[in-house]
């Protein structure tokens, strides 16, 4: 299994501006979590982050205003807009739109996230570091995050509009399609041939269905499992990846694949074979989308996937 691969999830490069500088300089990476306090995680605001002025409608790339050069020492996050919608919760999905300033000049970089240049949403999770500037921060809010330099990155300022939530229980969540499943053939070795429908659109949300039963245990979130798999692309039917090609199954984390992988195991018994559609977004993004180079980006994917065993993952 390409494990580094999957377990990338496609997150617009953007997003790890936000990651960039959140954490403290020398401290060891936390690891994230699916709970905790996300509003004691987030940055503290400052002279720098209060310094910034914005105008305009919450949704729509923002006007940034400060004195430039803006002195930034710290990651500091100052509320300029509070939203009346939910609040984020760990664990939960975030649609934002973003805007970044360069700290020294005051010029616009360049906004992501609103209208024609959607991004995907993030998962905030207490340790990921994004955590430091979304905070418990409800929807509607507009957020001024100030970044000190680090290595070839000079400070800039951050704008962010929370723009909506999915919580992370109904991110890619399987759904009922009306789109023909693809057909599975299995040669004697149980080694699955797919078999995509001709001339049909691919459905937009993760499907999934239960080729054999399972009656093992039930694979639990973060579980450490040993599957068989095979994957291929919708749009072709070429396999990209399989361990049944290998002979040799792959082990890892729910936690470490992408999302539409992910709830192909999670749930389900070992033994059970699991066949599952997953569209661009719960997989490797949209083509075409700022810093991802995925060979897979812009694809849905169909897996087969064999659960072999599962374990508690005593490293979470």
């Amino acid at each position: 299994m390409r494990v580094r691969s999957l377990a990338v999830l496609s997150i617009a490069a953007v997003a790890a501006l936000l990651l960039a500088g959140c954490s403290a300089a020398g401290a060891p990476a936390a690891s994230p979590s699916a709970s905790g306090d996300l509003c004691a995680a987030a940055a503290a605001p400052g002279t720098a982050s209060d310094a910034v002025t914005t105008s305009g409608d919450i949704g729509t790339a923002p006007t940034v205003t400060f004195t430039a050069p803006l002195a930034v020492t710290a990651v500091q996050r100052t509320v300029d807009v509070v939203g009346t919608g939910p609040a984020i919760k760990a664990g939960d999905y975030v649609q934002y739109g973003l805007t970044q300033v360069a700290a020294d000049t005051g010029t616009v970089a360049g906004s992501v996230g609103y209208g024609n240049a959607p991004i995907e949403p993030v998962q905030v999770a207490v340790g990921s570091g994004i955590d430091q500037a979304f905070g418990c921060a409800t929807v509607g809010s507009r957020i001024v995050v100030t970044q000190p330099g680090a290595q070839s990155n000079p400070p800039r300022v951050l704008v962010i509009d929370v723009l909506g939530i999915t919580t992370g229980d109904s991110w890619c969540a399987p759904a009922d399609t009306t789109v023909p499943f693809p057909s599975v053939a299995f040669d004697a070795s149980g080694a699955p041939t797919i078999t995509i429908p001709a001339n049909t659109t691919p459905p937009t949300a993760v499907a999934l269905e239960t080729l054999t039963p399972g009656n093992g245990d039930v694979v639990q979130p973060g579980d450490n499992v040993t599957v068989n798999y095979t994957g291929v692309k919708w749009s072709d039917g070429s396999v990209f990846d399989s361990s049944w090609a290998k002979g040799d199954p792959a082990t890892f984390p729910t936690s470490g694949v992408i999302a539409g992988f992910r709830r192909a195991l999670e749930g389900q018994k070992v033994g059970s074979t699991e066949l599952v559609v997953i569209p661009p977004v719960c997989g490797y993004g949209p083509a075409g989308q700022s810093g991802n180079t995925s060979p897979l980006a812009g694809e849905t994917l169909v897996f087969v996937v064999n659960i072999i065993s599962t374990a508690p993952n005593t490293q979470q």
